[in-house]
């Protein structure tokens, strides 16, 4: 399926970026990231995943109850392994979901949405590529890394440059 192709494609790169860091630039603060660290970035991309994974068991997908597990802003291996075992469990049929939140911090009113799997993805896919334009920008302020052209760029951003080039 050209989604899942999209969300290995995605996630090569950025386990590419990943191995090429020591464990201290994984986990060192960024300036232009407002302090945050590569590996808080790639965490939240994961862990956004994980949510989808398993709202998938229960019908119900909520973005906001997330573990925020140190291990993986910390430990590039271990955060690499959870990379390889989202897109293995990618691959399930599509199917109707609940999407629940809390979206305005002036309540505590729980919203709730109609979606589907097939559509979270698509979500998750473009917040990882978002993230990534994040990471880059961590990447070139800690190392000196060759960072591909394309990298934290939407497929409709690459496109529209290949266009723009012709």
């Amino acid at each position: 399926m050209q989604l899942l192709q999209a969300v290995r494609k995605v996630f090569t790169q950025l386990a590419g970026s990943m191995e090429q860091l020591s464990a201290d630039q994984y986990s060192a603060p960024c300036i232009h990231l407002g302090n945050s660290t590569i590996g808080q970035h790639v965490r939240h991309i994961i862990e956004m995943f994980q949510c989808l994974e398993n709202g998938y068991q229960t019908g119900i997908v909520n973005y906001e109850i997330r573990k925020r597990d140190r291990e993986i802003e910390t430990d590039k291996n271990f955060a690499l392994q959870l990379l390889q075992q989202i897109q293995t469990g990618l691959g399930r049929d599509d199917k109707q979901l609940i999407l629940e939140g809390v979206y305005n911090d002036d309540t505590t009113d729980v919203m709730k949405f109609t979606t589907n799997y097939y559509r979270e993805i698509v979500y998750n896919l473009e917040h990882t590529i978002h993230h990534m334009a994040l990471i880059r920008v961590g990447l070139t302020e800690l190392t000196e890394i060759a960072i591909p052209e394309n990298y934290g760029l939407a497929a409709a951003t690459v496109k529209h440059k290949k266009t723009c080039a012709q």
